[in-house]
């Protein structure tokens, strides 16, 4: 077994489409209650024309990919207890409207053994291939104390 079972260039992907309950549900939860995202008739009148997702919602999409590569590492036997350090680069390149589909590609671009990271590239397109977010994530691969599970 090993502390880190990922391998560079080694993807997860996710995909969803994203709905007005989404939105709504992630405005009630976080208090983000902004006219950008949950009134029509103000955003009727913005550039956009309509309402957008949050960003934050978006960023909840990607920490989805590094859990997929969690679970994918840990059923190949893992000794290490892995943890989200964070995400950095985060740009949100086009807006997401509500009635997107989204789909999150998470690629580990660098394995930095001594210090126990991996690095990923994050992109995320919408259903017309526009890439509408991008960003980086770090992950820390934390020796278990116990590997017995």
């Amino acid at each position: 077994m090993s502390l880190i079972n990922a391998t560079v260039g080694e993807q997860t992907r996710f995909s969803k489409t994203v709905s007005e309950s989404d939105v709504y549900l992630f405005a009630g939860i976080t208090g983000d209650l902004g006219g950008n995202h949950v009134d029509e008739e103000f955003m009727k009148t913005s550039k956009y024309g309509k309402r957008i997702a949050h960003g934050a919602l978006i960023i909840g999409f990607m920490s989805t990919t590094s859990t997929l590569l969690i679970e994918r590492c840990l059923a190949k036997g893992l000794e290490s207890t892995p943890v989200s350090l964070g995400y950095d680069r985060i740009r949100m390149l086009k807006p997401v409207f509500l009635g997107d589909t989204v789909t999150v590609v998470y690629t580990v671009r660098e394995i930095d053994e001594e210090r126990l990271r991996t690095t990923a590239q994050i992109e995320v397109k919408n259903q017309h291939g526009d890439v509408v977010t991008v960003g980086e994530h770090i992950m820390k691969w934390v020796p278990r104390t116990s590997v017995d599970r």
